[in-house]
């Protein structure tokens, strides 16, 4: 005798009412469905997609920005004439926005893989349109505004290829579980095959990507160069205010070889250090000179430079979100900073036995010493008590009238030319910008005898670049975090890159086929049931999710085909379960009669 049971007894699914309920606002059982998704929510599911494709390029994009957050500030300053950092409201709304649609993605192949009609709610829509689009206009503003900064994305690849190639590869394979669900249904769709030539293009795509891997980092420890020399660039400006004697002894402190700065021309022929056009951002010249704070800061006399305070506006702004690390003392020493002079920062350099190199803006053409501004350079390195072979000429202009007046100047140049050329000009030191500084000439400047800085870098994973890169020296503004990189942050040879690449590409291979033969194998013993086993199975005391949706299967089944109706298949309620009613269910017997 078999003991009947209700055909369906309604189970609560906590997890799966809150994925239809976050994703679509569907909170109750009858509002699911198994149906599949329309074209309409297919194209959402779409956008949904480039979304979050575009925000985690966005997201990338800012991650290796970093290194220069600094310029990025500067160059709004220099449109908007006000100092503020636009870091903070991109990187707030980038996080807000990359977690919000990396959790409805989530949500949306939970979706998928437990066959659950997507049904995206309205405001997820205009949410995620809203993203997609400001992301599309962002991009669009970058590549007007700051368009030189895509370089950094292709060297920084150079450095984070290998790992996200892995990462990538293990993101595709676990989607294999989301495309194994679909393809190996009983129905066939050009949907279907599509979704599997696609998914195995990727793969192989991924598979073979290594190959067009290039890193500096991957070389065998024995051909790692030294460490290169650390220049502090304006001194140490995360650590005081830039450009000031406080600054560049800050940067004595975390060993650099060098100080690095830019000059201008007083009015009255004294060179001084000031990396802005004007003295606004860095000085109190709004308060001292109110009708002149946007005036070249060239057609200020010494005297009135020199009255200037140029620390409280570090105090103000916080430019590096570093002054809570100051002490006391070193704020009140801030806050009394002037305006640093070149012979100033030659005594200094003298004094610690240290290198410097600048670069020398020429005053405006109707300026008093727009012809004598070398001139006026080359008295004060004359005067002062420093080797001439301790200071890097970087100038281009009248370089042989400056070989002439101090032969023992190391001539330096921040121009990228020919070997032979270099040569020609007495060039021994070449300052490039990171996006110049490519491995391959690296090896060719150095093998003739030419040394190469590399300006800015202020990212351990940048430094361990030029690093393997075999530069000599990099400038950088974060000198003290440079300091904490004895090696670089990862290097591998060849062949061990190879065996992770190969094994990697294997494991992957033999977790997709098994996850498509466990889905074949699982969705053909589902198709394996047939009336008389969800009956007997019906007895056990909590049948499996697999019976129940065949249960559900066999009902609607049945009404299709005209052998009951929904009237047959009538409700109760009772003790809070909903159930069929016993004299409708059909036993296996009277199936077979009535077929």
């Amino acid at each position: 005798m078999v003991k009947h049971q209700p055909l369906q007894v309604y189970e609560r699914q906590l997890c799966l009412s809150c994925l239809t309920g976050i994703y679509g606002c569907r909170w109750k059982r009858y509002q699911r469905s198994h149906d599949d998704s329309s074209k309409w929510e297919c194209s959402w599911f779409f956008l949904l997609c480039c979304s979050f494709l575009l925000l985690l390029v966005w997201s990338y994009f800012w991650l290796v920005a970093h290194n220069d957050y600094n310029e990025f500030n500067w160059l709004l300053y220099n449109r908007s004439a006000v100092w503020k950092d636009g870091t903070v409201p991109i990187l707030t709304t980038t996080l807000t926005g990359f977690t919000y649609t990396a959790f409805l993605m989530i949500l949306a192949l939970c979706h998928i893989v437990l066959g659950q009609q997507l049904n995206l709610y309205w405001i997820h829509k205009i949410v995620v349109l809203a993203i997609l689009l400001t992301t599309i206009a962002g991009l669009v503003s970058i590549d007007d505004f700051w368009q030189d900064e895509w370089d950094i994305v292709i060297i920084s690849l150079q450095f984070t290829g290998p790992f996200l190639h892995i990462v990538a590869l293990s993101v595709v394979t676990a989607l294999g579980w989301v495309v194994a669900g679909q393809v190996v249904r009983v129905e066939r769709s050009r949907f279907q095959v599509v979704t599997l030539v696609i998914y195995v293009s990727l793969l192989l795509v991924l598979y073979l990507v290594p190959l067009f891997i290039s890193s500096p980092c991957i070389i065998d420890r024995s051909k790692l160069g030294p460490r290169p020399a650390v220049i502090g660039r304006r001194g140490a400006p995360m650590l005081a205010p830039e450009h000031t004697i406080m600054s560049f002894s800050k940067a004595l402190q975390q060993k650099v070889t060098a100080l690095e700065a830019e000059v201008t021309i007083s009015l009255d022929g004294v060179p001084f250090l000031m990396r802005d056009r004007t003295l606004r951002r860095t000085t109190n010249v709004d308060k001292l000179f109110p009708s002149r704070q946007d005036h070249d800061a060239s057609f200020f006399n010494w005297t009135e430079i020199r009255s200037l305070n140029a620390g409280l506006w570090f105090l103000r702004d916080d430019p590096y979100w570093t002054l809570q690390y100051m002490s006391g003392k070193d704020r009140n020493r801030t806050a009394n900073q002037t305006v640093c002079s070149l012979a100033e920062l030659l005594r200094l350099a003298a004094r610690a036995n240290r290198s410097v190199i600048f670069s020398l803006r020429r005053p405006p053409s109707h300026h008093p010493r727009h012809q004598l501004w070398v001139s006026d350079a080359l008295k004060v390195i004359q005067r002062s008590s420093i080797l001439p072979e301790q200071v890097m000429w970087t100038p281009d202009w009248y370089r042989k009238k400056v070989r002439a007046a101090v032969p023992l100047l190391q001539q330096t140049s921040d121009e990228k030319l020919p070997v032979a050329e270099l040569k020609e000009r007495g060039i021994s030191t070449l300052t490039l910008h990171y996006s110049q500084a490519r491995a391959q000439d690296i090896r060719q400047f150095s093998g003739s005898n030419v040394s190469v800085n590399v300006y800015p870098v202020n990212e351990p994973w940048l430094y361990s670049l030029m690093w393997c890169s075999g530069v000599q020296s990099v400038s950088s503004d974060a000198p003290h975090i440079l300091k904490k990189v004895p090696s670089p942050v990862w290097i591998m040879s060849a062949d061990e890159y190879g065996l992770i690449w190969i094994t990697s590409d294997i494991i992957s291979v033999a977790i997709v086929i098994g996850i498509f033969v466990f889905q074949k194998w699982k969705m053909s013993g589902m198709r394996s049931y047939n009336p008389e086993q969800i009956m007997l199975s019906a007895v056990a005391r909590r049948p499996s999710r697999d019976v129940n949706l065949m249960k559900e299967k066999l009902i609607f089944s049945e009404i299709n085909n005209g052998v009951g109706s929904t009237d047959e298949l009538s409700v109760y309620t009772r003790n809070g379960l909903d159930m069929y009613s016993r004299d409708d269910i059909m036993t296996p017997t009277r199936h077979a009669t009535k077929l």
